[in-house]
C-alpha cells in the first residue's frame, strides 16, 4: 500500500494579521487526516508559534510561505520568510520551548544571500507531528 501525500501551499504578507489563515489551514488539514481534538489543537498553536517567530524576523514587506504536508502518519509545515536576520528564530526563549513541546520535531535553518543577492537571508522552520493512533 503506497502512502498518500498531500501539499498545500499559503502565501501571505508577513503580518500578525495573517496567522490566523495559517491556524486554519493547518486546523483544517489535520481535521481531513483524522488527527484528534487534542493533537488539531497542538498543531494550530505550533504553526502560531512557528509564524510568529518568522514574522517578527520578517524583512519589510516579505511573504510568508508555509507548506503543508500530509501523509498517512504524520503533517509537516516548512515556513519561510525573507529577513535581514542572519541567524534565525533564537532557540533559548519561551516561545520555543512551546513550540518544541507541541511538535514532535522542530528544526530552523537559514539560508544566506536569498533574494537576488540583495544580502537577505531566507529563515525557515519546520515542524512535524504524527497522527496519534485510534484505540
Amino acid at each position: 500500500m503506497t502512502s498518500a501525500t498531500s501539499v498545500v501551499e499559503v502565501r501571505t504578507a508577513a503580518e500578525p494579521t495573517q496567522l490566523a489563515v495559517m491556524r486554519a489551514v493547518v486546523g483544517d488539514l489535520a481535521m481531513r487526516a483524522d488527527y484528534d481534538v487534542d493533537s488539531i489543537a497542538d498543531l494550530r498553536l505550533a504553526v502560531d508559534e512557528a509564524c510568529s517567530s518568522l514574522i517578527r524576523l520578517a524583512a519589510p514587506d516579505a511573504t510568508l510561505v508555509c507548506r503543508f504536508r500530509t501523509t498517512d502518519d504524520e503533517l509537516s509545515m516548512t515556513a519561510e520568510v525573507a529577513s535581514h536576520d542572519a541567524f534565525g528564530p533564537r532557540k533559548d526563549t519561551f516561545s520555543w520551548r512551546v513550540l518544541s513541546a507541541l511538535a514532535d520535531d522542530v528544526s530552523t535553518s537559514v539560508e544566506s544571500g536569498h533574494a537576488a543577492g540583495d544580502g537577505s537571508n531566507l529563515v525557515r522552520i519546520e515542524l512535524t507531528k504524527g497522527r496519534t493512533a485510534h484505540v
